[in-house]
């Protein structure tokens, strides 16, 4: 839709914001709103964080922008306190301006250091806006001036299939194999083991993003680990690859890197696969790591490691699906509940009209995410329980 001279998204529901603090939007007219969405995992430590402004404030009065050749004390700090959370092997940062600039950066880097070209992607997840990034996970026919033969889509090993999870990971692992043992692909890009992008919140079984490390490192396949949505704490740890404990080829990150406060993202790997890949890939980001979106990220991270958001959240997100599900599990509407850590579904069975409940949860004063028949129910992760149940009794009441 077009309003005001700008293009919007038209599946969610429009509404002119004015402010926003912690857990709560205020629009034009002054309503207030419980926001289960957090801008679609990006706001994880709460709207307007106060340090994280202040760090933003602080940079402005030394620089707010350097040319990407060069380096500012801030970008080396962030770089420095980033690889320092991750595992000893990646240790080299490459910057960007969000989750798809950074997942670009990730194939251009597979390919360059595998000399392969096709890459790996799960049907209807969603890794970014560029052509070829949609090409790689929707269906075809909806892209425009798309490669698909340079893509190889592959179902998601979903826990909704009616066969056990050992039965499904087997089935995903000969499938995989099928395909990597071609020695014609770079890399594989996935979430560890839920999808949280374009309103799906599919979730596998235990194992998936192992089978993915065993495989693609028996190939000599890079794997791509998607953090953008399941990073900084949403999933119950800091980071999603430590849900499993793999360390994957390279990691890109976005989203909640910043809590809103700035446009930054972030692809981390190792040294020796940048030294092999870096002029070919041509690695540069005009706007990537912005002084002032570096001080915001550094201040962030630095307040999930000091508070220990992911433990809250992993406490947080078992007792709201404890709680939906002890009051909704019998709910004609409803065909599963379901989340890891604070990222949590809500999906309608197909006869219901899963908007009009959308709309009226946001007359009466609640924010999800909609994607077809899924509610996606994201709090911020600093939520405190008071928030939390209220905007749960709105939910549940309305269903």
């Amino acid at each position: 839709m077009i309003k005001k001279h700008i293009v919007s998204d038209s599946s969610q529901i429009y509404f002119e914001f004015d402010k926003a603090e912690s857990s709560f939007i205020w629009d034009k007219s002054g309503k207030k709103f419980i926001d289960f969405s957090s801008a679609w995992n990006v706001t994880n430590l709460g709207w307007n964080h106060p340090e994280v402004n202040q760090a933003v404030i602080d940079q402005l009065g030394k620089t707010s922008y350097a040319p990407f050749w060069t380096l500012t004390d801030i970008q080396t700090q962030f770089a420095e306190a980033l690889a320092a959370v991750l595992p000893a092997e990646l240790d080299t940062c490459v910057r960007a301006t969000g989750g798809t600039e950074a997942n670009e950066e990730a194939i251009k880097i597979a390919r360059a250091y595998t000399g392969k070209k096709k890459i790996v992607g799960f049907k209807n997840s969603y890794h970014g806006q560029s052509v070829e990034e949609l090409a790689l996970t929707y269906p075809s026919e909806t892209i425009v001036g798309s490669a698909p033969a340079d893509f190889i889509q592959i179902d998601f090993p979903s826990i909704d299939s009616a066969k056990s999870d050992k039965e499904i990971l087997m089935e995903f692992s000969t499938n995989l194999e099928s395909v990597l043992k071609n020695n014609d692909v770079a890399a594989i890009i996935a979430e560890a083991g839920i999808v949280t992008g374009g309103g799906q919140t599919t979730i596998a079984p235990s194992g998936f993003v192992k089978i993915i490390r065993e495989l693609t490192t028996r190939y000599g396949v890079l794997f791509i680990l998607d953090e953008v949505g399941t990073g900084f704490s949403r999933c119950g740890k800091l980071f999603g690859m430590e849900i499993e404990g793999i360390v994957p080829d390279i990691a890109t990150f976005a989203k909640a890197i910043s809590n809103g406060a700035a446009a930054i993202g972030a692809l981390v790997t190792r040294a020796e696969i940048i030294n092999k890949t870096e002029n070919e890939a041509v690695l540069i980001s005009t706007f990537g790591w912005t002084p002032l979106a570096s001080a915001a990220a550094l201040k962030v991270l630095e307040i999930h490691q000091r508070d220990r958001i992911w433990e809250k959240a992993a406490s947080d997100g078992e007792y709201i699906v404890a709680r939906l599900k002890e009051k909704l599990s019998d709910n004609p509407k409803i065909k599963n509940i379901r989340g890891i850590g604070m990222e949590i579904a809500v999906t309608f069975n197909d006869n219901i009209d899963a908007r009009k409940i959308y709309q009226e949860l946001f007359e009466l004063g609640l924010i999800v995410a909609i994607d077809g028949n899924n509610f996606q129910i994201m709090p911020t992760l600093t939520i405190d329980r008071r928030t939390l149940d209220e905007g749960l009794n709105i939910l549940i009441d309305a269903l």
